[in-house]
């Protein structure tokens, strides 16, 4: 179970800020709506402070997103992949994007399934790489910081009515979370499908 992976990375931290501050961000690689949800669990309880969490919620997911460029930015040189998507093939995508990265890539944050492509796409053609980390890092505060919040009230509830099972009831959350956005993800991608070519 995801959210139980998720769990054991954090309490591998402890009570040590700097590993509290590792777990956290080494399970954003995991699955990082998991993480920002045990990791506002465990701020609620007193496990771990806010700030902490926070900062390590938003480097780890910030990271991520750029190695999701990086990774574009690296498929470019391959001469397969080149060879499967020429340059006079791609160049409208990629004037197109370019032009729009920072609005591109902060919406993209906000539609469930949409991150993957659409950050390797922008390292694959060459967005500018500073826009790029500019609005990955504004969409993963806002994101982070809701997300955040709400798990916090969520683990408040936890914590009053189910004691001694609230981190099962935290898994069950979290687990939602993760239904909840790749079922959106799968909705968006056959709708997109769906849609006639223009």
């Amino acid at each position: 179970m995801l959210s139980n992976v998720v769990t054991s990375i954090l309490s591998l931290g402890g009570k040590q800020t700097l590993l509290q501050f590792l777990a956290i961000l080494l399970g954003t690689f995991v699955l990082e709506d998991a993480a920002t949800v045990m990791a506002a669990m465990r701020a609620e309880e007193g496990g771990i402070g806010i700030p902490v969490a926070l900062l390590a919620l938003y480097a780890g997911i910030v990271i991520g997103d750029l190695g999701l460029y990086g990774l574009g930015a690296l498929a470019r040189r391959a001469p397969p992949i080149r060879r499967w998507l020429p340059d006079e093939r791609t160049r409208p995508a990629r004037n197109w994007l370019r032009a729009r990265v920072f609005r591109v890539v902060l919406i993209s944050r906000f539609l469930p399934g949409m991150r993957l492509p659409t950050y390797t796409a922008c390292g694959y053609f060459g967005a500018n790489i500073k826009l790029f980390a500019l609005a990955a890092i504004v969409a993963t505060l806002i994101w982070t910081s809701l997300l955040f919040g709400v798990s916090m009230h969520v683990g408040r509830f936890l914590i009053e009515h189910l004691g001694a099972w609230r981190w099962a009831g935290a898994g069950g959350f979290a687990i939602g979370v993760v239904i909840i956005m790749r079922g959106a993800a799968r909705l968006t991608a056959s709708d997109n499908a769906g849609q006639p070519a223009r």
